[in-house]
């Protein structure tokens, strides 16, 4: 009986700590300050999303498949437009791949997977997203060590669900100078291939994302560019590369940034300081107001407002402040005069 009480009056807490946990989760890949090697890197200006595709031949049948890896580095993707639920990547995907194929002597094309390769899947098998960052520079192979940037691991779930394979991307960002990104651009292919993915931006406007071929222009300068999508042990690896200034590692100090990027990333870079301070408080809180409520439990057998611990206390919180500010108002109100009483 006592158990079944104890259980009912922690539950709401329990609930509030779970709730917490899924939020600390969320918030565990920051993608304006990334870490790696204590080197500190920003690539939230590159947190839209991009498109890149790949085509698989299948000579001498009249028909091919085309991929297409739709991601935002920075958050999920949203839901697209006009497409149904079923040819669409599950909630918190942050890289979707969708394969069509395609039929070019019937001039047709019909959907066949939607890949959830990472993401944050707490409500769909509690995938971690698991970040594995690793800077260049300081890797252990030697040819990594002559490249400036840094190698990003994103995690997702097996699919299909049962007996499938673990997703998992692997990202090169590598640093790309201004006239490499001059050269870049002009590489990039103009024609477009494949069904367009469409998504919405921060204001709720639609935006047309869609693939122009294994390499795709980041708006910022940079390319990204597919390199394969294959097997590796027991997982299914998408590799891609990443050419971008965001990936230099002197990027915080140029002054080679537009407008828009400097009005975002200013403050963004101390925002996790300040939530892992305030998660850090409101656990502490709610630990000490668990264990309290607990003692005050069995030593006292209290119930309803005096579980909490120093609840008296807090009761007279209110009263306190009002005669501080009576206190204060009276200082500042009578501050120059003697009170009544006149010097002998």
């Amino acid at each position: 009986m006592r158990v079944r009480k104890y259980t009912t009056v922690l539950c709401p807490i329990a609930i509030q700590l779970l709730l917490l946990a899924s939020l600390t989760y969320a918030m565990s890949f920051d993608c304006s300050s990334i870490r790696a090697d204590k080197q500190s890197f920003d690539i939230s200006p590159l947190g839209n999303p991009i498109s890149v595709m790949t085509t698989e031949d299948h000579s001498p049948s009249p028909t091919m498949t085309n991929t297409t890896f739709t991601m935002d580095i920075c958050k999920p993707l949203k839901k697209a437009q006009g497409i149904p639920i079923e040819e669409d990547c599950t909630n918190g995907s942050m890289i979707c791949a969708i394969r069509r194929l395609i039929n070019t002597f019937e001039n047709s094309t019909s959907f066949e997977d939607a890949i959830p390769i990472a993401g944050k899947f707490t409500l769909h098998g509690g995938t971690s997203l698991d970040p594995d960052i690793t800077r260049l520079k300081t890797s252990s192979s030697a040819s990594d060590r002559e490249k400036e940037g840094f190698r990003l691991a994103l995690h997702g779930p097996k699919y299909p669900e049962k007996n499938g394979q673990k997703q998992k991307a692997v990202i090169e960002f590598l640093c790309l100078d201004k006239a490499e990104a001059r050269k870049q651009k002009a590489a990039v292919a103009a024609m477009k291939r494949g069904p367009s993915i469409a998504a919405r931006n921060d204001d709720g406007d639609e935006e047309d994302h869609s693939a122009t071929g294994e390499s795709a222009d980041d708006g910022h300068g940079g390319t990204l560019k597919y390199l394969d999508y294959s097997t590796v042990g027991d997982s299914k690896v998408l590799s891609l590369e990443w050419r971008t200034k965001y990936a230099c590692e002197d990027a915080g100090k140029r002054g080679d940034r537009d407008s828009n990027d400097k009005g975002g990333g200013g403050s963004s870079s101390h925002w996790g300081f300040f939530t892992w301070f305030i998660i850090i408080i409101f656990l502490g809180t709610a630990a000490y107001l668990i264990f309290g409520s607990w003692l005050n439990y069995n030593r006292y057998s209290a119930r309803g407002w005096d579980l909490v611990p120093h609840s008296e206390t807090i009761r007279d919180v209110p009263y306190i402040f009002k005669d501080w500010m009576r206190r204060v108002v009276n200082t500042l109100q009578g501050g120059g005069s003697r009170g009544g009483y006149s010097a002998v």
